[in-house]
């Protein structure tokens, strides 16, 4: 179905086409509230026709990715998933996180994925605490010549400097598999045997530091009793829906133990609960190529399950099966998933409805001329004279949407000077904006009243009635307080408004405050990161990206590079003996010492 200017509002598949579009069309024939805001729109209807419901479903799903219908339930929550990933190329391998994209082509071995950065996190802070393996890279191992700190914080066995032997580290190594693969029970089986003979040895020191370890290891699994049948891996989805918005819930079960869930939000989507939970499938599986569960679970069949298991399996080294069951473990985990589902539906209500109150308050309390959808917050950064830089914030709703960030380089504002930089920044977003029909609510400024009437008379040049301004400053500290407080600008006010310190208004404005604060420091920095190193290695002849890459992992500094001997460059893979000469020639004529 599409709209204006050929738009696609929506794709869907139908044996029966007919009797499909009826059910939009026709009164009566479908009482949801979204359909007529579809029916109004649609201008015209394409249709393809395919050979069986294989054809359909793929080309369903690769339409939905192309256009991104509005009205199609899309999975845009397409961050790639964190994962474990222990190298096994070293003599002394290496536990890592990272990102899987797609199937991995090295021979390391990878656990996982877990659906939150926070969930890798943790898991891998819990192994270095129990088996305590390297974490520098191969090229810091070389290098080393004494124990970092890690070592002493006993996060670490030091193998580079010989501190353990190759069978001790490979028995933290075997353990971490173990470990990770939920065979719990034989890690602990070891553990104990060792922690006596050390107490047999009166070695009660390390037989503490085991008993210890062995208690961290009942306590990471507690509560993770999970039956028999799932040893094998397998996903658990729940749907709770409530008119034209649903939430799916994806619970992940990897070795026996329930490793993380996720929820899947969609709001004004056209399908039924079986087209949506099938479109869904193949959003997400399909070209994954990582992690494939044996078996997907759900609480209700689908109508085309075997068409689906089909198309994911042959994308999966082993087969995929998708169930469903009136009774039994596997209902009971299939139930599960649907009440974290409802769970996380009416959270999101409530806080969305918190959200509302807050933000119809805040218009109240400061007069606002409309309701603050959306915020953006300004704020800029420099060092001394030059290196000046800006950053634009932006909360919609209350909450963060990193979407509408901005970040700007000052082209004309002398360094130091924050009215010009901030009337030059403001300038270039707010004439975008009104070409994109995209201005802001209310705009939020860090600073005083002096910025606050430049941003003033800006807005009123250019001609933009619709937008509240605000500025936010903290006050010089006071004997008599001993302390300071934030204080607000508003345009027609001409005394500062002081909001309580424990306000929830008073918070919202200091947190996208703070925001942009960290956005503005982290682009400068960013920026004067890229200066410092490009200034040093980009004017060196015969040294281009590619090469200046190399050597900055090699080395990790441009520091380290001038420290460099002719045969450490020479080590390096790319790097020939004219280069060598060339760095060295730059080197020595940049620091005159050499």
């Amino acid at each position: 179905m599409r709209g204006a200017g050929g738009a696609v509002l929506y794709v869907g598949k139908a044996k029966n086409v007919r009797q499909r579009l009826k059910q939009y069309f026709l009164p009566g024939r479908d009482s949801r509230l979204i359909i007529p805001y579809l029916v109004n729109k649609v201008e015209t209807i394409e249709t393809i026709v395919v050979t069986s419901e294989k054809e359909a479903l793929l080309l369903e799903n690769t339409l939905i990715k192309q256009h991104q219908p509005r009205y199609n339930a899309l999975l845009k929550d397409d961050k790639t998933y964190a994962a474990l990933r222990l190298t096994r190329h070293h003599p002394f391998p290496q536990l890592q996180i990272v990102r899987l994209r797609g199937r991995p082509k090295d021979q390391a071995q990878y656990f996982g994925p877990y659906t939150g950065g926070t969930t890798a996190r943790r898991l891998f802070d819990l192994l270095n605490r129990l088996f305590p393996l390297r974490q520098c890279s191969d090229a810091e191992f070389a290098r080393r010549t004494r124990p970092c700190i890690l070592y002493d914080m006993k996060r670490c066995l030091a193998p580079c400097v010989g501190r353990c032997t190759t069978d001790d580290y490979q028995r933290h190594v075997e353990r971490t598999v173990a470990f990770l693969q939920g065979r719990d029970k034989k890690i602990l089986e070891e553990m104990h045997s060792e922690m006596m003979a050390a107490a047999s040895a009166l070695e009660f020191e390390r037989a503490a530091q085991l008993r210890n370890r062995i208690e961290e290891v009942k306590s990471a699994w507690e509560g993770q009793c999970v039956e028999k049948y799932t040893m094998r891996d397998l996903d658990a989805f729940g749907l709770y829906r409530h008119g034209d918005d649903a939430v799916v819930c994806q619970l992940l079960f990897r070795g026996g133990k329930l490793i993380g869930s996720h929820a899947y939000s969609f709001h004004r989507t056209l399908e039924d609960n079986d087209e949506l939970l099938s479109s869904l499938l193949l959003q997400y599986y399909q070209g994954r190529s990582d992690s494939f569960p044996h078996e997907i679970i759900l609480l209700e069949p689908l109508s085309d399950a075997a068409v689906i298991a089909e198309l994911l399996s042959a994308h999966s080294p082993h087969k995929i099966a998708v169930t469903s069951t009136k009774r039994g473990e596997k209902r009971a985990l299939a139930e599960m998933a649907q009440a974290n589902a409802a769970a996380e539906f009416h959270k999101a209500k409530e806080d969305k409805a918190a959200k509302d109150a807050l933000l119809l308050e805040l218009q109240q309390a400061l007069a606002l001329k409309q309701f603050p959808h959306r915020i953006e917050c300004i704020d800029s950064s420099h060092l001394a004279t030059h290196g000046a830089v800006a950053a634009i914030a932006a909360f919609t709703d209350g909450i963060k949407d990193s979407k509408h960030y901005r970040t700007y380089h000052i082209r004309t504002a002398r360094g130091g000077d924050d009215y010009s930089s901030m009337k030059e920044v403001l300038l270039r977003r707010l004439r975008r904006a009104q070409a994109e029909e995209d201005l802001p609510d209310l705009l939020l400024i860090d600073g005083g009243k002096g910025h606050l009437q430049v941003a003033e008379q800006l807005v009123a040049a250019l001609d933009i009635v619709s937008i509240d301004l605000i500025a936010i400053a903290k006050e010089e500290g006071r004997h008599d307080k001993g302390m300071t407080s934030e204080q607000l600008y508003l345009c027609e006010r001409e005394e500062p408004l002081q909001l309580g310190r424990h306000s929830p208004l008073l918070h919202l404005l200091q947190t996208i405050r703070d925001e942009a604060h960290r956005a503005a420091i982290t682009f400068q920095r960013r920026t004067r990161s890229k200066a410092l190193i490009s200034s040093e290695l980009d004017a060196i002849p015969g040294i281009g990206p590619k090469k200046r890459a190399i050597l900055l992992k090699q080395f990790g500094s441009v520091k380290k590079l001038k420290e460099a001997t002719s045969e450490q460059f020479a080590a390096v893979q790319g790097i020939n003996r004219r280069d060598i000469e060339a760095l060295q020639a730059a080197f020595i004529a940049s620091d005159p010492i050499l």
